[in-house]
């Protein structure tokens, strides 16, 4: 089946030079014998890549030119221990009663737990330190496979440097009942936090695995560079969900992209609430007959914050299904951009795929870009898409203070409202908590009276 070109070719290169660059060198690609020869090519294809400009398509309506790219430093082996802990929030279990395993990346540093029996089962789920020693052909066969270090600057950087990383590997037919969790911790100034996370699951297999990001608020600025990989066996099935709150001088970059197999079944949720700016390229491929895959996003930003989503679904075979909800609500001088497509491959008849980005405006300042797009050539399909921009509504306020509600607590009821059909998706009920605590702090945070 003919797949699309690599978009994100486009996105990054091209022969103009750009007038900033960051301060590392070949000498900061971490050591290890596994990932030498991989790492080594990474750093050339980042070299030879220019730094993103207003002009690239991508990059129109994010800009990068606060962006202190020379400050930026890689962190220290052991930098973690004279620097803020983790919150014990971030380690409790968000999807049931305990974690089947938990990796902790650290600036320098990485703590690792996993349960005997699914080490028995063939389960691998370490970081990437552990990996190049205990399992270095398997990380080597695996890594690049599906985000490549060409799709752009920020993913060479990654691929060249990533100093935390994840690797999850579920074999044939496993089912990993207790879900498997990750949190990457990013405290520090003028630090580069760059990451990379595998997940590779094998036909008939199954697991449910939960990764958070997230730093303190703190002087100064920092930055996060990452790569997602994930592969959804033949009949397998994946629930993966992604949060990201970096602290509010975090400059984040992250290039994420799904391989779905035949009859596979993916299950991506995604939640954004922190970082000064973001940009996420998320790729969904259904690449068998019968894939399918759902994303579900939630985000709100306040203050100056930008959030820039790029997302493509591309069917590549006959008979599959993609379906994405993203919903995001803008306070204060922030802003967001959706930019989604839909592409349906030559031959892939019989694709249903389905993509909406709402959006709630909660002051004059704030803006919100939404961006659809279809890209068909197959004639036998149902694609549909859509994007809304919006105001809180005075009606149902007026409704609800009619009943002797205040203003703030009225305001409040109809963003939950809102962001209902997100949270009937997520099927986590400590997620869901997750987000619904987040609104409560973006209100809380400034009031909502308009």
């Amino acid at each position: 089946m003919q797949e699309k070109p690599k978009v994100a070719v486009s996105r990054g290169r091209r022969s103009a030079s750009a007038a900033k660059e960051f301060a590392f060198t070949q000498a900061d690609l971490p050591a290890g014998n596994a990932l030498a020869s991989f790492r080594a090519s990474a750093w050339s294809t980042y070299q030879a890549l220019a730094f993103p400009l207003a002009t690239d398509e991508a990059w129109r309506r994010t800009d990068l030119r606060l962006l202190p790219a020379a400050d930026f430093q890689l962190p220290k082996i052991g930098a973690h221990e004279d620097m803020q802990p983790v919150p014990d929030e971030l380690l409790k279990p968000l999807t049931g009663d305990a974690h089947g395993g938990q990796i902790t990346l650290l600036p320098g540093g990485a703590q690792i737990f996993l349960e005997e029996a699914l080490t028995k089962q063939g389960v691998v789920f370490t970081d990437f330190r552990t990996a190049e020693k205990q399992h270095p052909v398997l990380l080597e066969k695996l890594i690049g496979q599906i985000v490549k270090p060409g799709d752009g600057k920020f993913a060479a950087l990654a691929s060249a440097l990533s100093q935390n990383g994840v690797l999850l590997y579920v074999p044939k037919n496993v089912t990993v009942e207790a879900p498997l969790h990750s949190v990457l911790w990013g405290p520090g100034a003028d630090l580069a936090h760059v990451s990379h996370l595998i997940v590779y699951v094998e036909d008939g297999a199954s697991v449910t695995y939960v990764h958070e990001s997230a730093s303190p608020d703190e002087t100064g600025h920092a930055m996060h560079a990452g790569i997602v990989e994930l592969h959804v066996g033949q009949d397998a099935n994946l629930k993966f969900v992604e949060l990201q709150s970096w602290g509010r001088g975090v400059w984040n970059f992250s290039h994420e992209r799904a391989r779905v197999e035949r009859n596979g079944n993916l299950d991506w949720i995604f939640g954004a609430v922190g970082s000064r700016l973001t940009k996420n390229f998320s790729d969904l491929d259904l690449a068998g007959e019968g894939a399918q895959g759902r994303m579900s996003g939630f985000y709100f930003t306040d203050g100056s914050q930008h959030l820039d989503h790029d997302t493509q679904q591309n069917h590549l075979a006959p008979r599959t299904t993609s379906d994405l909800l993203f919903k995001g609500a803008l306070k204060g001088k922030s802003r967001s951009v959706w930019q989604g497509m839909i592409y349906v491959a030559p031959g892939a008849q019989k694709t249903d795929g389905y993509q909406a980005n709402r959006n709630l405006v909660l002051s004059e300042d704030a803006r919100a870009d939404s961006i659809p797009g279809l890209e068909i050539l197959a004639d036998d399909v149902r694609c549909t898409h859509g994007a809304t921009v919006g105001k809180l509504e005075q009606e149902p306020l007026f409704y609800l203070k009619s009943r002797g509600i205040p203003q703030a607590e009225a305001e409040r009821l109809v963003v939950e409202g809102f962001f209902d059909p997100i949270m009937q998706r997520i099927p986590f009920e400590g997620v869901r908590e997750r987000f619904q605590q987040a609104i409560l702090r973006k209100m809380g945070q400034a009031g909502l009276t308009l």
